[in-house]
């Protein structure tokens, strides 16, 4: 029973549905949500008790005595003003590219899948092709040798039809080794086994023309998700140049007490209640070595946003002049183009088991057959590539 042929879209749904890496982008969030919440977290106060004997004597008269005494202490440490606020707008970031990453690898996993399954199709077309032009050498090489020809020339016609077959046989194996490689990524791709059968529907491909420069460079500006990143980053190291310099001041430190001795030979008891505050005073430390390390962070940040721009900006000229170029190049063909090879390495076929046709004629219109196959579907898949690369580089899609 043959296998039911599917869609591309059909297939970029699975794998946005069921590829096991979606996961770790997913953990990814919550481990930055947990950063966030660990930010916020005020620290623990410190509970202190302490026991002891009180040794009391009278210098007066020499009077001794003993007594119990205890004393409890609570610490509780806060942060400087602002510096919480600070720590929780840098984890901020970090969720927001943790949730970045999050859509760029399904856009990546979209475009790759896409990619793979166009390659795909291509592998089918290109397979079928050589498959049934190898077939057709071969059935007519047999053909020949049954016949034993007489003369040198009809044994020479038939060995170089012999030699013909195997060669477009070698390539019909390498179409299908190409096809089969194709299916291995692609059912890597959707979570199944190597070898699961699978089969694309053929589909017509629409390339529509690319937008002008100018509105594929101001889409890449305003979506290309490393360009995001990196604006991302810059806005994170402004944070942590704000906190290096609060943290000049470390933290505030409250430290309620009470204090319980007895006194037996007055028979009193004695009891102190207090609170102590505890603020380090920058003096030899003002944390100069973490402030311009921060600093110096902020300018790798801004310096690498800067290069992150121009090189997006070629990308974005270099793919949409590539995609030009190939959809250029598939407009100036008629839309039965290889229909009409297909149908002329037939005939050609038929017209030389008539006698009708040289062997010469028949040998190159069989090969251009192929020739033709491939500079076709090189060309689509150009402009496919081209067009994948385009979106990956703006942030969406061309069908607008």
């Amino acid at each position: 029973m043959g296998v039911e042929p599917v869609s591309v879209n059909s297939l970029v749904m699975k794998a946005l549905a069921t590829h096991p890496e979606l996961r770790y982008y997913e953990a990814q969030i919550d481990v930055a949500r947990g950063g966030k919440t660990k930010a916020g977290e005020i620290k623990n106060p410190e509970l202190m008790v302490g026991l002891g004997n009180w040794h009391y004597r009278d210098l007066s008269n020499g009077a001794l005595g003993d007594g119990p005494t205890w004393a409890v202490q609570l610490t509780q440490t806060f942060e400087w003003p602002g510096r919480i606020s600070l720590r929780k707008a840098i984890a901020q970031k970090d969720i927001e590219l943790a949730q970045l990453g999050f859509t760029q690898f399904r856009a990546a996993l979209a475009g790759r899948v896409r990619t793979v399954s166009w390659k795909l199709l291509a592998a089918q077309e290109q397979t079928r092709a050589a498959e049934e032009v190898s077939k057709r050498f071969q059935n007519l090489a047999a053909v020949l040798l049954q016949r034993d020809p007489a003369g040198a020339a009809p044994r020479l016609e038939a060995r170089i039809i012999q030699a013909n077959a195997l060669t477009l046989g070698a390539e019909a194996t390498q179409a299908r080794n190409d096809l089969a490689a194709a299916r291995f990524e692609l059912n890597q791709l959707l979570g199944e086994r190597a070898d699961h059968p699978l089969e694309l529907r053929m589909e017509n491909i629409v390339l529509n023309p690319a937008p002008p420069i100018e509105q594929l460079l101001a889409e890449a500006r305003h979506k290309n998700f490393t360009l995001r990143a990196r604006f991302l980053d810059v806005e994170q190291q402004g944070y942590h140049v704000a906190l290096a310099k609060n943290e000049r001041w470390p933290y505030i430190t409250l430290q309620p007490y009470m204090q319980n001795q007895t006194n037996p030979i007055s028979a009193s008891r004695e009891t102190q209640i207090g609170i102590g505050v505890a603020i380090p005073l920058p003096v030899w430390n003002r944390n100069k070595g973490a402030i311009e390390a921060a600093e110096a962070r902020q300018v790798q940040a801004g310096v690498m946003l800067t290069a992150q721009m121009r090189q997006l900006e070629r990308d974005v000229a270099s793919q949409a002049s590539h995609y030009r170029i190939y959809v250029e190049q598939l407009t100036q063909l008629a839309p039965d183009t290889l229909d009409n090879f297909r149908k002329a390495a037939a005939e050609a076929d038929e017209h030389y088991r008539l006698g009708a046709l040289p062997l010469s004629t028949y040998t190159e219109l069989q090969r251009q057959y192929l020739s033709s196959v491939k500079a076709v579907l090189a060309a689509q898949m150009g402009a496919v590539d081209a067009r994948l690369q385009l979106e990956q580089l703006t942030g969406g899609s061309l069908d607008k």
